[in-house]
């Protein structure tokens, strides 16, 4: 869609009332590392010592070594003022390699938190949810939060530590010049707060803008999003489009870099300035009779009071970097936050051996709790250990849904459905993922190898086992034909395979797994009628001895079923054989005669 060339005007928000809380949260992600932190204090506070020690080394030199001529004293204090530089050197290494560590760990804390909140996410969230806009949270937003996370913590205590053994030693050299250099601190750290929720309001808006250029990224430059721009001749809309986004995201890095830089800017004269005021200062007292100030005492004053602008300056600067980052955070706690519908039981019910007996016992099922009506109502259908089940029907019937109920995809609105007289719900997730083997239209390869797609199954699988479960699919032989057999890249969601291979290598994967119950969801609906034959030999030989559930589009694929269940407006109509559903002439019967006219015959 086109977009405007120039961004809303835009005025800085109220404080947010949240705000506190949402540091609190921050500060409990560094608890785990207390006792690091702890000894960075300790670095931090041994670095400021030893540079506020400096200047009074400095002031000892021009006021007594060198107007006395005390050679020795003067070779000490120059000693004195090496080994501070040194120890300084030393103990910023240090503070700087264990803050920064500290900081990576909490990155792979929020980063891993994320990841595994996702998966627990049930299926309607990626249904309703960008690709893209998960990946830019993860990497846009906590990238973006490497620089606060690793280094601020530091540099708040370290800048504070400073600001504080300065202002005493400032204090202890002249207490007049001291308050002169303090009368305008106030006026900065009001100005930097400004500033900051200034940039935090822009961070977020720019942080939104990258994840929908990462969204429409990650949809139109992977395979299929190629194949459909270039078919559908979109290639240039597309680049226009990427560029309209693009363009709207340099103005959102133009307004966050620029916010409040003048007013910064301004900061930064005055405290560059501030040197000329205490000289002026000094020499007014000492003109006007005042009592004396030492020479040593202004220089040592002056270093000690740029000592005090530097970590005053990192310190609001910090600041406002901390507000704009708190804008990151937020994001990142929206997904740590999303609530999983779908949790596992905190008491698993064990099943040592699985039967596969599968029953859904009056299972009722919508998507949203406001929606106009029910996908599934009433459904209640038995499976026995080792039968199997077609489910057929119109576009929209539920058909999927139903299947998806099995594996907790989704859980039952009502009802339950039930392994073994067990509801699926007081199964944990590893034990309903060995009970469960779902193989679906959507084949799903990694960039990997063959073999590495297949051990997703079954990491520890062996060779043998690998071509075992290739042979019983109806693929063994095309991957041994190939240069590199099971070492064979299957490029990106196995585009170098057909789609009636995929199927072959989704089979064996599941073959791998070995699942007592199988749920097969239209697998072979994709495929020409002369590739689902060969698909269909695979499935046959994945399916014999197991419980199946049969999700079918093409009714030839399904005769042979024990039952058939025909689904109408998200209910079981009919129920029965093949010959009996024929037989009585009703909504099956009617789809058998529409299936015959839209396939064509295949001979073999």
């Amino acid at each position: 869609m086109p977009r405007h060339d120039h961004t809303p005007e835009w005025t800085p928000p109220e404080p947010d009332p949240e705000q506190p809380a949402q540091v609190r949260r921050i500060l409990r992600l560094f608890r785990p590392y207390r006792a690091r932190l702890a000894l960075v204090g300790l670095l931090v506070a041994a670095a400021s010592l030893v540079s506020v020690a400096t200047p009074f080394l400095l002031k000892e030199i021009l006021d007594t070594a060198i107007p006395e001529g005390r050679t020795g004293l003067l070779s000490l204090l120059a000693l004195g003022m090496i080994v501070a530089a040194v120890l300084g050197g030393v103990f910023g290494v240090l503070q700087t390699l264990i803050s920064t560590t500290v900081g990576q760990r909490v990155m792979h804390d929020l980063r891993t938190g994320v990841y595994a909140q996702l998966q627990r996410m049930p299926l309607a969230f990626f249904t309703k949810t960008r690709t893209g806009e998960v990946q830019s949270r993860i990497a846009n937003d906590i990238g973006g939060m490497q620089a606060t996370v690793t280094s601020t913590a530091t540099s708040i205590v370290s800048n504070a530590t400073s600001v504080i053994a300065t202002v005493v030693a400032m204090l202890a050299l002249d207490w007049r010049l001291t308050l002169v250099s303090l009368l305008l601190l106030p006026l900065f750290v009001w100005i930097s707060r400004k500033v900051g929720r200034e940039r935090k309001k822009i961070t977020s808006q720019k942080q939104k803008q990258m994840a929908a250029m990462a969204a429409q990224v990650t949809e139109s430059l992977s395979v299929s999003g190629i194949l459909l721009g270039r078919t559908m001749g979109r290639a240039d809309s597309l680049t226009q489009s990427f560029a309209d986004e693009s363009h709207q995201l340099v103005g959102l890095e133009v307004r966050s870099n620029m916010a409040g830089r003048w007013r910064m800017a301004t900061i930064g004269v005055v405290m560059a300035a501030m040197p000329a005021v205490i000289y002026w200062a000094a020499g007014v007292a000492m003109s006007v009779g005042g009592p004396g100030i030492s020479l040593g005492t202004v220089v040592a004053f002056v270093s000690l009071q740029q000592g005090l602008f530097r970590p005053t300056v990192s310190l609001l600067s910090t600041g406002v970097q901390v507000q704009t980052s708190l804008a990151l955070f937020q994001r990142i706690f929206e997904y740590l936050d999303l609530k999983a519908d779908i949790e596992e039981p905190a008491h698993p019910v064990p099943l040592d051996k699985v039967r596969g007996d599968v029953r859904f016992e009056q299972v009722g099922f919508r998507y949203e709790p406001d929606a106009a009506a029910d996908t599934l109502r009433g459904i209640d259908l038995t499976v026995p250990a080792g039968s199997s089940l077609a489910v057929v029907g119109a576009t929209g019937s539920g058909k999927t849904t139903l299947g998806h109920l099995v594996p907790r995809l989704y859980d039952a609105t009502s009802g339950r459905v039930t392994i073994d007289g067990t509801d699926v719900r007081d199964l944990s997730f590893d034990t309903l993922a060995a009970a469960v083997g779902v193989v679906s239209q959507e084949t799903y390869l990694f960039h990997a190898s063959v073999a590495d797609n297949l051990r997703f199954a079954k990491p520890d699988a062996t060779d043998a086992e690998l071509i075992g479960a290739a042979k019983a699919a109806q693929i063994h032989d095309h991957i041994a034909s190939l240069p590199d057999g099971y070492d064979t890249l299957v490029g990106e969601r196995g585009y170098r395979f057909s789609g009636g291979e995929q199927q072959r290598l989704a089979i064996a994967r599941t073959i791998l797994r070995d699942p007592p119950v199988l749920i097969l969801d239209e697998a072979t609906s994709a495929l020409d009628t002369r590739t689902e034959l060969a698909v269909q030999q695979a499935i046959d030989e994945l399916s014999a001895g197991r419980t199946t559930i049969t999700i079918a589009h093409r009714l030839s694929t399904i005769r042979d079923a024990d039952q058939i269940a025909v689904l109408n407006g998200g209910h079981v109509a009919e129920l029965g054989t093949h010959d009996e559903l024929l037989a009585a002439d009703g909504r099956y019967a009617e789809l058998v005669r529409r299936d015959a006219r839209t396939q064509p015959a295949v001979t073999v």
